[in-house]
């Protein structure tokens, strides 16, 4: 079996090995001439920061598969996914010498899927206009600190942890932020710094039922219920949904909009847990290819959780195409009912897109002749945003990004205003209604802006777009051509295994053409301002997504994406994995023996199993395909009914059980099934697989049985590239040793 859609590239692992001086020399500048002074200049107490020892090492950065996309791209482009994995003995030594502070970080670990974009292709050399960077979805991130505990005793880092700090870091590397790198000196990058979301995902986060009840009274004798909530997630934006208390049932009814800036690739993911005060319990998750939301438009449907015995979830997911014109916009209006209401949120009608470029000719802030410290206030209605903070300039360079998500663009108005953060004073504002933006051409307008309450001839340059939300389709170029080969929304196991069928779609209820109330969405757009929101470096350190709760439920395991051990306190075996008993080995060795009746049999008297094991970085699982299994035991005379189960050790909880079907009467079964755990790579290392081929029989059958055992451990090197591979199967499962 082969993976042909990720291709190993070791010329390029040794082309980045050659280069790897250079490359620390880039990383070093970097350190001293951007990091060190943007800390200086965050917090008065860390003035006297500085790096005083960078060693990047010798280790280079290896890249573990490549993906080339052909389908679904625009013409003019090139899209790379690059599996990279760092382990590094740096060492890095800082500190703050007002405080005696010292610390310094030993090695830092990085796996995740970096994305790479070559555009726009053109017709001379070198043939790439400019390259863009950027990972997909939060990589992840371990960091081996020394004198952290220094380092957070200082005043204006005390509210951080080390788990904010790697969550602040990894939010940096992800979407909408990006490294654009022009090649080509003509190419307009103010196109590629004005990056225009694909489009927007807007999920009606509706109900659930049956989850697993995981509060229990009088010791675990008593069963109750749940207090479940979500967390979604798309790219860097997270929702966070209001908790049910008390129910297996729950009903949410909220609305979030979500900026989709890449696809393929980017995955709406879901997360249900149950409130508790120590440690939140997992309930399930989704993962939701957007690809396909983008096909149908609309999605009303239950889906089956992932990784959990039981429980479904009720979700309706809109994809929302950004218009540059201005036709459809009283129809929008009137479909969420903005053209009745006064107010300045609710759902969306339009997104406003702005790229902060920069000021001239700033007046001097309270003493004269002293250039300001500037940033920029944004806002529209009751959503801010700010821009970093420049220092001592009166000519500030921003080349920032910001969206705004906007309610009704005929009735409200973008309010700009330059401060001087240093004395806390304003340098010039100005306002701009939305109005005048559906009056321009192509709904957009690149200027320069009159500062009002300013200086004589102060300006700032600004380019900004409206974008109206259409449900409806655009007419695509010829370059944009559809594959329809696309995986449906995360089927769950059952429906991966026996067909792939999608789940059947919820028949509208009598009342569905009632929109959704507008109200839970004045909540979760405060959330997606601060999800978008840059941290502004002279806020106190806070947890970057700003949710409304501890992160309780999200700092374990680092976001290493694997949330079926976020709540594993203790797995506990489950009943049905007798496998585990030592009476089912003896059985096997009797069985054995009285088969071996003085012959000797072959190499693998119990027969092989054929497997196919790789790790996917991209959708964090490790991915184990059954392919078949040869020359089996019979346990009668009509044969075996043999059927594979699978464990990920150490957990055997049932949750965590992977089986085949039953094949019927043979001793050479093809299953050709697909599983997948949820881990990251770094974490799979660290574990076993456990398979066990059975014998099934009819219920309370004698004729149940083991027909042979396998544990394969996953430490190995060449987990991201994947092997096919025949195994011999042995009674308890110790020394496999692969066939073939």
């Amino acid at each position: 079996v082969h993976f042909p859609d990720t291709e190993r590239a070791e010329w390029l692992n040794k082309t980045v090995k050659q280069m790897w001086p250079f490359i620390c020399q880039f990383i070093e500048k970097l350190f001293r001439e951007t990091i060190e002074p943007a800390v200086r200049g965050a917090n008065n107490h860390l003035s006297t920061f500085s790096f005083t020892k960078i060693d990047i090492g010798h280790q280079p950065l290896r890249i573990n598969g490549v993906k080339v996309y052909t389908e679904n791209v625009d013409k003019r482009q090139i899209i790379l996914d690059l599996q990279i994995s760092f382990v590094g003995n740096c060492e890095i030594d800082l500190e703050i010498k007002r405080y005696f502070c010292r610390a310094g970080v030993k090695s830092i670990q990085i796996h995740g899927t970096m994305r790479v974009i070559l555009e726009p292709l053109i017709g001379d050399m070198p043939l790439i206009g400019a390259l863009s960077l950027f990972f997909l979805r939060k990589p992840l991130l371990e960091i081996n600190w020394t004198g952290l505990t220094n380092l957070l005793d200082v005043p204006g880092l005390n509210g951080l942890s080390d788990t904010i700090i790697l969550d602040i870091i990894s939010n940096y590397l992800v979407l909408p932020n990006r490294i654009t790198v022009p090649l080509v000196s003509e190419v307009q990058i103010a196109q590629l710094r004005f990056p225009i979301p694909k489009g927007v995902l807007r999920i009606h986060f509706i109900e659930a039922q049956d989850l697993e009840g995981k509060d229990t009274y009088l010791k675990g004798i008593v069963k109750g219920k749940s207090d479940p909530y979500g967390i979604i997630r798309v790219g860097n934006q997270i929702f966070q949904s209001k908790v049910i208390k008390e129910n297996l049932n729950p009903k949410w009814n909220e609305v979030y909009e979500a900026l989709v800036y890449e696809h393929p690739g980017q995955e709406l993911e879901i997360e249900l847990f149950d409130e508790d005060p120590d440690k939140d319990d997992f309930l399930g998750s989704l993962m939701i290819d957007l690809i396909e939301v983008e096909k149908e438009r609309l999605l009303d449907e239950w889906f089956t959780l992932d990784e959990v015995s039981k429980g479904k979830l009720h979700l309706k997911l809109e994809w929302l195409t950004l218009m540059p014109t201005a036709e459809n916009l009283d129809k929008v209006l009137t479909s969420i009912r903005a053209d009745k209401d006064q107010a300045n949120d609710g759902l969306s009608s339009a997104l406003l897109i702005l790229y902060l470029d920069s000021a001239r000719n700033l007046p001097s802030g309270k003493k004269i002749n002293s250039n300001p410290n500037p940033l920029v206030l944004l806002s529209v209605g009751h959503k801010a945003q700010e821009s970093k903070i420049r220092y001592k300039t009166n000519e500030p360079v921003w080349e920032e990004n910001f969206t705004f998500f906007v309610h009704n663009p005929k009735r409200q108005d973008l309010e700009v205003e330059v401060r001087d953060e240093q004395h806390q004073c304003s340098l010039g504002n100005f306002k701009l209604p939305l109005s005048q933006l559906l009056e321009s051409e192509d709904l957009t307008m690149h200027q320069r802006f009159h500062l009002s309450n300013s200086g004589p001839n102060s300006t700032i340059n600004m380019k900004i777009a409206l974008r109206v939300l259409s449900l409806e389709k655009q007419a695509r170029s010829p370059d944009h051509q559809h594959s329809a080969q696309v995986k449906r929304p995360s089927l769950s196991k059952d429906a991966r295994k026996s067909s792939f069928k999608p789940h059947v779609p919820l028949s509208p209820p009598p009342d569905s053409n009632k929109p959704v109330p507008a109200s839970p969405a004045t909540d979760s757009d405060k959330k997606t301002d601060t999800a978008e929101k840059s941290q502004p470096p002279n806020a106190s350190p806070q947890w970057p997504t700003d949710l409304s709760r501890s992160s309780s439920s999200l700092h374990a395991s680092n976001f290493s994406y694997s949330p079926s051990h976020l709540s594993v306190k203790e797995p506990t075996p489950s009943i049905a994995s007798d496998i585990s008993l030592p009476i089912a080995t003896q059985e096997l060795r009797q069985r054995l023996r009285q088969l071996e009746n003085g012959t000797t049999l072959g190499q693998s008297p119990l027969g092989q199993i054929q497997l196919t094991i790789r790790h996917s970085s991209q959708r964090n699982k490790l991915i184990v395909v059954v392919h078949s299994c040869r020359n089996l035991i019979a346990f009668s005379e009509e044969g075996s009914d043999p059927y594979v189960r699978m464990y990920l050790l150490p957990d055997k909880r049932r949750s965590g059980r992977r089986k085949t079907h039953v094949s019927k009467k043979t001793l050479n079964p093809v299953f050709d099934q697909i599983f997948d755990f949820s881990v990251s790579l770094p974490e799979v290392q660290r574990r076993t697989l456990d398979v066990a081929v059975k014998n099934s029989g009819g219920f309370l059958s004698k004729d149940k049985g083991l027909l042979g055992k396998l544990l394969i451990p996953l430490a190995s090197e060449e987990l991201a590239k994947g092997w096919t591979q025949w195994y011999d199967l042995t009674e308890d499962g110790t020394r496999p040793h692969g066939a073939s």
